[in-house]
C-alpha cells in the first residue's frame, strides 16, 4: 500500500486519459484548494471519493485506494438516492469535459 498520495501516478493517468487536475476536482467536489491539498498529501480522499475517481480515471477502488495512500476503497454505508445522482451527475460534466477537450483536438488538426 502506499504511505502518501501517488501525484506522479494521478497525473499520468490524467493525461493518458486527456483530462486535466481540474476534471478530477469537478467529479469529486473539490475545490481548487482542496485540490491543492489532496495534490500534496495534506487532504485525505474518502471512500465515496475513491469510487467517483474509480470511474473517472478507470481504474479499480483498490488502485485508487492505494494511490492515494489510504486501506479502505468502498464506502461503509450505501450512498443515498440522491448521494448516487449527485455522483452521476459529476461524472457526467466530466466526461462532457473530455469529449469536448477531444473534439477541440479534432478540430485543430
Amino acid at each position: 500500500m502506499a504511505l502518501f498520495f501517488d501525484a506522479g501516478w494521478f497525473s499520468k493517468r490524467l493525461a493518458a486519459l486527456n483530462l486535466q487536475r481540474e476534471d478530477m476536482a469537478r467529479a469529486t467536489g473539490w475545490t481548487p484548494e482542496e485540490l491543492a491539498w489532496v495534490f500534496k498529501d495534506q487532504k485525505e480522499v474518502t471512500a465515496r471519493e475513491v469510487e467517483v475517481l474509480s470511474a473517472l480515471l478507470h481504474a479499480s477502488p483498490g488502485e485508487i485506494a492505494n494511490r492515494c495512500g489510504i486501506s479502505t476503497p468502498v464506502t461503509e454505508q450505501p450512498l443515498s438516492a440522491a448521494a448516487q445522482i449527485d455522483d452521476l451527475q459529476k461524472r457526467v460534466v466530466a466526461l462532457e469535459a473530455h469529449v469536448a477537450a477531444l473534439e477541440a483536438a479534432l478540430r485543430s488538426r
